[in-house]
């Protein structure tokens, strides 16, 4: 019998794996699925980037390795990026690296920063990744509450006894799942937090473009000496619809680079050169993409919301993400329990809150990544069902 290491006893099965395998039990038994589970634009990555794409995969020397860090012009792309959308100056050589996609880089810098014993600080509900990266470098994942309502964190709710034991925190604003925003002052008390108690501090910013009724999403680099212990993540994927590409990168102090660089090098080799081409005229080209995947969005929130209201939900309009999350019906006991109903009895496929983490419980979350006819033909299936949030 093949052995598998102890450490993933204490990893549950990845959520969307769970999801898509019940997606494909259900098509198995003829139903026709409607997907609100995972985030992932159905928009097209815009042309003059894959035209990119194209013409430098053709060039002899971008087919070797890269280097790995990333390439010099898509580092300084990153640097000009962050000058003009945050006022924020980076070293382009000590202070950007280049990743195979935030999720990669997120899993890494435990790797590079937890011992076994050492406490990560995970916001709940939140990310699965940061939990399951944590584990696996040995750490403890202590999760602390997002506040109800606002879903943002109460600093004050950490005991100190757990705060001078953290090596690490995240944060992720706009917020997966919650969908919610914070502005500038929650990053303020957020480095004044990991300032006091000598901790590194790590914003996920995936979906700083994704933002609607002129919300802008602010970098924890803004914040004045957020550079001395901060890191943040970003991706290309949400803003240019380039998920499947596999690029983002992480900004910040220059000794987190490093450590997360150091992982890097002996685990990876890189990202393709031609991609790192077209992610450079992802970020120095045309930006019309970012505004007219807002108008889209918005519009099928509105039109999600609007449904959800008329089925009894009291829900508002997010101001971030392209995700909506709402309460189960009161009928339900569990996430679980409502999302298996929901996909068996209509067919729709949306992600229990719980997966989020335990104060995710009594909530699922919707993607919006789909056409607005799906949308509505998601709706009218809950109204068939007798489905309601009151």
């Amino acid at each position: 019998m093949i052995k598998k290491a102890k450490r993933l006893d204490n990893i549950p099965p990845y959520l969307f794996a769970e999801i898509d395998k019940k997606k494909e039990d259900a098509i198995k038994r003829g139903v026709k699925v409607l997907s609100l589970g995972i985030g992932d634009p159905d928009l097209p990555t815009p042309q003059h980037i894959v035209d990119a794409l194209y013409e430098s995969a053709k060039i002899v020397s971008n087919q070797k390795y890269p280097p790995y860090e990333g390439t010099k012009e898509f580092r300084k792309a990153v640097a000009e990026w962050y000058e003009k959308r945050f006022n924020v100056t980076l070293d382009p050589e000590k202070e950007v690296l280049t990743l195979i996609g935030s999720k990669e880089g997120i899993a890494h810098i435990f790797l590079a920063f937890v011992d076994p014993g050492d406490i990560a600080l995970i916001p709940d509900p939140g990310y699965p990744v940061y939990k399951v990266a944590t584990i696996l470098a040995g750490g403890i994942p202590y999760t602390f509450p997002l506040k109800p309502d606002t879903y943002l964190p109460d600093f004050s709710s950490i005991p100190e006894d757990v705060a001078r034991k953290a090596r690490i925190m995240f944060l992720n604003y706009p917020n997966n799942p919650t969908a919610a925003v914070a502005d500038l002052s929650v990053f303020e008390e957020a480095v004044e937090f990991a300032k006091k108690y000598d901790i590194i501090l790590c914003h996920d910013n995936a979906y700083s473009e994704v933002t609607f009724d002129g919300y802008i999403a602010p970098s924890i680099l803004e914040v004045k000496g957020a550079k001395d212990i901060s890191i943040e993540f970003h991706s290309l994927s949400k803003t240019y619809n380039m998920t499947g590409w596999r690029i983002g990168f992480a900004v910040g102090n220059r000794d987190i680079i490093d450590g997360l660089s150091i992982v890097k090098t002996n685990v990876d080799s890189g990202v393709f050169m031609a991609i790192q081409y077209a992610g450079t005229v992802a970020l120095r080209g045309p930006q019309d993409v970012i505004e007219e995947n807002k108008r889209v969005i918005a519009r099928r929130r509105d039109v999600f919301v609007d449904g959800l209201k008329k089925l009894g939900w009291n829900i508002k309009p997010p101001k971030g993400t392209f995700y909506l999350w709402a309460p189960i019906p009161k009928n339900f006991k569990t996430s679980i329990e409502f999302a298996s109903f929901l996909l068996e009895k209509t067919g729709i496929v949306v992600p229990p809150g719980i997966g989020y983490g335990e104060n995710g419980e009594g909530y699922f979350r919707i993607a919006l990544t789909v056409e607005e006819p799906v949308l509505r033909e998601a709706l009218e299936r809950m109204e068939s069902a007798g489905i309601r949030g009151d």
